[in-house]
């Protein structure tokens, strides 16, 4: 076992957590926790060294990375002041990349996901006008071998109405009523503690790279292909 695999003990614990969800059992088992954390953020130390060497960063490390396992419950209905899972995020360096990279371990629901989740107005505006002008482009990129074989089709939340400026007759149209452009591949937990987990990972997140430079060079251009930095 290496620093760069997600130990089968940091699984159980989280399992464990997902049981107990509690202040009085977390600070019994902070050991437990902290030994789980370490792993997960040596793992993501590996995958940002591997990940630098096809792509730019802005995230300096796996501690950096990590999301915070404490629940807000202020204002939530659900009061477990823990969230069962190890979740992250690697920005890539703006302004000139754009899209980044999200990994969330947990048993049962491992998974990691990149794109555009909440893309600002101007973007979407921006990404909708591309749409409907290179259709065909747009095709042809989401079609791609690569992204399809380990990431399947394009997911994301629609909006059911013709958004304002556009045609419902545009043959883009099913396209232009996206409002997330996104792309998951889940892993089993077999999966997650495998030695190869860190290559798989990897290799997914190289292979949305063709979606990655189509947006950045469309996010940072205006519509005469203008760079806007």
């Amino acid at each position: 076992m290496n620093n760069s695999t997600i130990k089968k003990s940091t699984l159980d614990f989280l399992k464990k957590l997902s049981f107990n969800n509690d202040r009085d059992w977390f600070n019994e088992h902070k050991d437990q926790y902290e030994l789980a954390k370490e792993n997960v953020e040596a793992f993501m130390d590996a995958l940002i060294l591997k990940m630098s060497a096809h792509d730019q960063l802005e995230t300096p490390s796996g501690k950096k990375s990590l999301y915070r396992i404490y629940n807000d419950v202020r204002f939530s209905k659900d009061k477990a002041p823990y969230n069962p899972r190890f979740a992250g995020y690697l920005k890539r360096t703006k302004p000139l990349l754009r899209g980044g990279y999200y990994i969330r371990i947990k048993p049962g629901e491992s998974r990691i996901a990149c794109g555009f989740l909440f893309p600002n107005a101007d973007d979407l505006k921006r990404i909708r006008q591309d749409i409907t002008a290179n259709y065909t482009d747009w095709k042809k990129l989401l079609n791609d071998k690569t992204i399809q074989k380990h990431f399947g089709l394009l997911q994301g939340e629609q909006v059911k109405t013709t958004p304002r400026g556009f045609s419902s007759d545009d043959p883009a149209i099913a396209l232009i009523r996206y409002k997330q452009f996104w792309f998951e591949r889940k892993f089993k937990d077999s999966e997650v503690i495998a030695a190869d987990f860190l290559v798989n990972v990897n290799n997914s997140y190289k292979a949305i790279r063709p979606f990655f430079d189509y947006m950045s060079d469309l996010l940072t251009t205006d519509s005469n292909g203008e760079s806007l930095y």
